[in-house]
């Protein structure tokens, strides 16, 4: 698709697939879910012909990126570790942050632990979520649905 190339990385102990294309300040294009780096084709193709490097990954268990079998391999700490993982590879130290969904979930969770690594953040139909010691996400969910 009009030059985006794809390939799999290895990263904090799993194998992601990653669309990438162009050249210049890395912008980290995060899905949501039940998406893919498919959602954001589009995007990739006119911020390469900006001047900037777009980088779309399969999350943790989603695409060809690999599933853990264990539930326990799914934390904040695990997905960020492996976009931190990524940023390494990619040979730069901060990025441009896009997030969409679940991805601006993890977004923020990558500013909020790892902020030395983040120049900006754009977030898409997530707002922050303060965090909040006594709140239960799963009866949180369950009591909303």
């Amino acid at each position: 698709m009009e030059g985006i190339t794809h390939r799999t990385v290895h990263v904090n102990g799993i194998n992601m697939h990653i669309a990438e294309k162009g050249e210049g300040p890395v912008v980290l294009l995060l899905h949501g879910f039940p998406e893919l780096w498919y959602s954001w084709r589009h995007q990739i193709v006119s911020l390469a012909s900006s001047g900037y490097k777009a980088v779309a990954p399969d999350l943790r268990g989603f695409g060809d990126t690999d599933a853990p079998t264990s539930f326990h391999s799914y934390s904040s700490l695990h997905i960020v570790g492996d976009l931190i993982a990524l940023i390494d590879l990619l040979g730069v130290h901060q990025v441009f942050v896009v997030g969409h969904d679940w991805g601006a979930y993890m977004a923020w969770q990558l500013c909020l632990f790892r902020p030395d690594r983040v120049k900006a953040l754009v977030n898409l139909s997530v707002h922050f979520f303060p965090r909040n010691p006594a709140f239960k996400p799963v009866e949180g969910f369950r009591a909303a649905y």
